[in-house]
């Protein structure tokens, strides 16, 4: 697997026009957040350092081919004092594969200060590595670069009113480079794991089609995505063959620093015949 420094190494075709690098994938289709991680890379490369991302809203329209390079195109919508806007494309053989509106706020500015505080969880030291989601083993290889640790069901404390909890602590096992927003993009890269897999944590044995529909993330306060973060990952509903995911991210510290919505397709396979 290439590392996320050649990942999020997007070449620059002309103004506002960037080109992906190829990733060869035993997938199936391209790793959505992939594909959302260089969209925020090609958004970022359009606004002045002085603002920060600190939103993204993007939609999975088609599968991405992963033994093909991906053009993105940015449409500068507003450059405000306070806030800047991008709107980015992902297109593969003419076809937009995925969009993504992106929003930056001006570093700096204070307000009031709240946020959740991290559960009562073993830490990344506590787990095995070798405890992995089963649902996700075909990602395993291709998530070699990272350190992924799934917090056992027995071993936190379960909200009754929650129909489906599943903890994960994750960090690059490589270090990364210094640059702030590099680490933004690559967490937005590691977001879509174990996400939607975890609606799966109440069905055991379920065998379902799944695919990332849409994918939302605030970014709320720094991190580096090489320290160790707590994927606090729940799914408050399933039907229709679709599942939504929402997930709270925490540094070692217990600082929230992201959060995430997903809704992922999760229909049932049918059998053969049926």
């Amino acid at each position: 697997m290439k590392s996320i420094e050649y990942i999020l190494g997007l070449e620059e075709i002309d103004r506002d026009i960037y080109r992906g690098p190829v990733v060869k994938s035993a997938l199936s289709r391209t790793f959505g957040g992939q594909v959302a991680a260089q969209a925020l890379v090609a958004a970022t490369r359009t606004v002045s350092d002085d603002f920060a991302v600190h939103s993204l809203h993007g939609y999975f329209l088609k599968g991405g081919k992963s033994d093909r390079p991906t053009t993105f195109l940015v449409d500068r919508i507003r450059d405000g004092r306070s806030f800047c806007s991008r709107m980015v494309k992902a297109i593969q053989d003419g076809d937009v594969i995925f969009s993504m509106q992106a929003s930056f706020h001006i570093r700096g500015e204070e307000g009031i200060e709240h946020a959740d505080i991290m559960r009562d969880i073993p830490g990344p030291d506590d787990i095995a590595p070798e405890v992995k989601p089963a649902h996700a083993r075909r990602l395993l290889d291709e998530w070699s670069d990272w350190d992924i640790r799934v917090v056992p069901q027995d071993a936190f404390e379960h909200n009754p009113y929650t129909a489906t909890e599943q903890a994960v602590w994750f960090r690059s096992k490589a270090e990364l480079p210094d640059d702030p927003t590099f680490h933004v993009c690559t967490l937005a890269y590691m977001s879509d794991m174990t996400l939607l897999p975890g609606a799966l944590t109440p069905h055991p044995g379920a065998r379902v089609q799944m695919a990332s529909l849409d994918h939302a993330m605030w970014f709320l306060r720094p991190f580096r995505a090489d320290d160790w973060l707590l994927y606090d990952q729940r799914s408050p509903s399933a039907s229709g063959g679709r599942a939504l995911t929402h997930g709270r991210l925490f540094n070692q510290q217990g600082d929230l620093v992201a959060i995430v919505n997903q809704e992922g397709l999760t229909r049932t396979l049918r059998e053969e015949g049926e």
